[in-house]
């Protein structure tokens, strides 16, 4: 399969424009006339502008800005504005270039007769299959402002619990840098300076004086072979990772951590619930649902627990089974989905389980700052303990010597 870059005219003899993978020529051509446009030229697209379009996508679309979007559209829908009327205003608000482009291609697909969830799916990058299934469930039901509420709502979730992750890991962080330059900076420009004054020592040096000399060394004059190692290490574990066998042992090892383990999973949980009841009350059939949220959980181990679940939902078994099979899902989660599978209310009481996990994890993240504090308080107190002795050490034998 190849990439074209196509030039058309619609049925009102305006130009369009675009990027289609297809199999060839002839098969764009025939898209392009489904879709109501009028071929002028189709070419496949040279290597180096692939390149330039792959790597034009991690410009990227934040969060913030999708959920704007999102939110912008709902807001446009529900006053009653067309669809087509819709993206051509949101298409010129937008300040996010790649955004900006992405909804005018939109635009121009929704103009030539396609539907919005169709328009949307030809840019995955931006669009999720989560995102672009529940706009088809909102095209389907008639209930477009009300799934784009949910997506809204959804989104902005999604992004306010990012922000508190990221707001507990920039102490740590920080602390973290903070300690490396100081070792770098005294590796490299004190240690030299006191080298010549050490190699006239007779005695053999202190353990953390010699460490010290070995990674000035190291970083001196070996610099090439260390960042060859780094590099060589960093590719080796992204290869091993991205196998399958290597995915599922990263995962089960972040799982098990102290501390992020119970923070990883409670987020997990929060997402799980979340995402299935809103597809649920949206009108996404339940395999569909699976699908979907075992590509969103972001865990390996998880994934597979729920392609468990789909498999005893499409034998008519429901999802009760597994779910404790797989001792992943906490007791509170079992209950309530007994409860939501006997009642038929699993939509509502899978949203109460996320609300419940959204509080915990607010929790957990501020017990995480509190507990960390003293440890890297600890830490940072051996090392300069360690940095100190390397440099004092050899002085104070010297000082002795003169005695």
């Amino acid at each position: 399969m190849g990439t074209y870059q196509y030039k058309a005219r619609d049925k009102a003899g305006k130009p369009v424009e675009g990027i289609m993978a297809a199999d060839s020529d002839k098969t764009v051509a025939g898209k392009l006339e489904e879709m109501g446009y009028i071929p002028l030229t189709i070419a496949p697209v040279k290597a180096e502008q692939q390149i330039r379009r792959f790597f034009s996508r991690f410009k990227g679309v934040k969060y913030s800005d999708l959920n704007m979007f999102t939110r912008l559209l709902f807001t446009l829908q529900k006053a009653g504005l067309p669809i087509l009327s819709s993206l051509n205003a949101l298409g010129e608000q937008m300040t996010n270039k790649t955004l900006k482009e992405t909804i005018g291609h939109v635009a121009r697909d929704v103009e030539a007769g396609s539907p919005l969830s169709s328009a949307m799916e030809r840019y995955p990058h931006i669009f999720s299959g989560l995102y672009i299934s529940m706009v088809r469930s909102g095209e389907a039901s008639g209930r477009l402002p009300e799934i784009l509420e949910r997506l809204a709502v959804l989104g902005e979730h999604d992004e306010k619990v990012r922000s508190q992750v990221k707001s507990a890991m920039k102490y740590p962080v920080i602390i973290v840098t903070g300690m490396i330059i100081g070792f770098l900076v005294l590796v490299t420009l004190v240690i030299p300076r006191f080298e010549a004054l050490y190699s006239q020592f007779t005695t053999a040096l202190p353990l953390p004086t010699r460490i010290l000399l070995g990674v000035n060394f190291l970083v001196s004059r070996l610099w090439w072979l260390l960042i060859a190692f780094v590099w060589g290490a960093i590719f080796l574990i992204k290869k091993m990772i991205h196998t399958q066998r290597g995915t599922f042992w990263w995962d089960n090892i972040k799982l098990k951590l102290p501390i992020f383990g119970p923070l990883l999973l409670k987020l997990i949980m929060a997402r799980f619930c979340r995402i299935t009841a809103t597809l649920m009350s949206s009108g996404v059939p339940i395999l569909q649902i699976l699908d979907l949220v075992s590509e969103t959980v972001g865990n390996a181990i998880v994934a597979g627990a729920i392609e468990a679940i789909k498999k005893s939902v499409n034998e008519g078994s429901g999802m009760l089974g597994p779910m404790r099979e797989s001792g992943l899902f906490p007791a509170v989660v079992t209950q309530m989905v007994a409860a939501g599978e006997e009642t038929g209310k699993l939509d509502d009481l899978l949203l109460h389980i996320a609300d419940y996990y959204d509080s915990e994890i607010g929790y957990t993240i501020d017990n995480f700052v509190s507990l960390i504090e003293p440890i890297l308080i600890f830490v940072l107190g051996v090392g300069v303990l360690f940095m100190a002795l390397g440099v004092f050490l050899p002085m104070w034998s010297l000082m002795d010597l003169f005695k």
